[in-house]
């Protein structure tokens, strides 16, 4: 067949600069990522080194202050960005939305001491980032967490395991969501915990069926001594801190399911347009091509429905609703076009052969991350309906 190399996204940037940084995106993702992702992903290979490039290239801190090491980038930005990576390999783009979730507590609720002594090395000095919520026992209800962190002078101390941590066991900062007071969300604060500190490990990473690159581990706190500078926000502040953290992340979420859906719908029309039967391209028959376009159609919608809720969140406005609304429309939408495009490339589609399988394996997990997409529906609803009544 003849090789048809997928058009890129024509996106609507608000910058010269931003047009920029998208380039250089996408360089290295063609350069550095795309060229090595089957075979690391088959081999369950964590790629630290793009990671480090990408820091170096100034990618793992653009949505926050310059003067902290940031890009200062809105979010409509930064979105397209981790689109593109997520193009390129799922693990890279999904990697770089959770270094900025892990680092939101810190820019958002930190006090200007702290920013100025942790945010440089987090967002520019090559550190990589985990967010700690989930408990084997907590999933989707994270209110109901267990972690301790009793205080002990200055200090203090957290006893608990944290569960489903994408980069637990390697990640060099945590930012933990623990128990320091009453049952239920007003009983949580949040903790900057360094990844060398004594006392926390990480478990042997889940054997999964997509995502093989990205270690999801256990982290467990036993007894981590956290001195009181290292707690952000205030005492009883870190569900609220956790809510708002996940209302960002989840656009990040979306953007890394649209750009794997993108490349999903790239290699089906390659395919498609390359493969010959009964005398003509299989892109001919009109069965296939209608899909196709509802492929295409659903990808620009969800592009545009977390581009959306990204411009309200830059315009300060409320977003949650939109986000959530995001990510359930976008990782919908990355697993029906995956799947359709394993359909396109018939039996190739369903080996190693072509990347469309590791696609459908990879973007099942997004409809989980950060929120179920049962939460999500459940999140919409209290915005149009209220509270449910019980």
């Amino acid at each position: 067949m003849p090789d048809r190399a997928p058009q890129p996204v024509d996106r609507q940037l608000p910058t010269d600069e931003a047009r920029d940084l998208i380039s250089l995106v996408r360089d290295i993702a063609q350069r550095e990522i795309a060229p090595k992702a089957a075979e690391e992903e088959d081999a369950g290979r964590f790629p630290r080194e793009v990671f480090t490039l990408l820091s170096e290239s100034g990618l793992l801190g653009l949505p926050y202050d310059s003067e902290y090491g940031g890009g200062d980038q809105p979010y409509e930005v930064y979105l397209q960005v981790l689109e593109e990576l997520a193009a390129a390999r799922l693990t890279v783009g999904l990697g770089v939305s959770v270094h900025t979730l892990a680092s939101y507590a810190l820019a958002a609720y930190g006090t200007k001491e702290q920013q100025v002594e942790h945010l440089p090395a987090m967002l520019g000095g090559g550190l990589l980032g985990a967010y700690c919520l989930s408990e084997p026992s907590s999933g989707s209800d994270a209110a109901s967490l267990r972690t301790k962190a009793v205080r002990d002078g200055a200090d203090w101390v957290i006893t608990g395991t944290k569960a489903w941590i994408t980069h637990g066991g390697i990640a060099d900062f945590y930012t933990v969501m623990a128990r320091t007071g009453e049952e239920g969300p007003r009983g949580i604060t949040a903790f900057l915990v360094p990844g060398d500190a004594e006392g926390l490990s990480g478990a042997v990473p889940e054997k999964k069926m997509g995502m093989k690159g990205s270690p999801t581990a256990q982290v467990h706190l036993d007894e981590v001594r956290v001195p009181d500078e290292r707690r952000l926000g205030d005492e009883g502040q870190g569900f609220a801190i956790a809510l708002a953290s996940l209302d960002s992340g989840r656009l990040g979420i979306a953007a890394c399911a649209i750009g794997l859906a993108q490349a999903a719908l790239d290699e089906a029309v390659a395919y498609a347009t390359g493969r010959q039967q009964f005398g003509r391209p299989i892109a001919d028959f009109q069965g296939l091509r209608f899909m196709l376009a509802d492929m295409a159609t659903q990808i620009e919608a969800g592009r545009a429905l977390y581009l959306a809720a990204a411009r309200l969140r830059d315009a300060g406005r409320p977003f949650a609703k939109q986000a959530a609304m995001a990510k359930l429309h976008c990782t919908d939408t990355a697993m029906k076009v995956t799947t359709d495009a394993v359909q396109v490339l018939g039996g190739y589609g369903y080996t190693a052969d072509f990347p469309v399988e590791r696609y459908m394996r990879e973007a099942k997990v997004l409809q989980i991350v950060e929120g179920t997409n049962q939460i999500q529906r459940m999140v919409i609803a209290r915005h149009l309906a209220g509270p449910e009544t019980r």
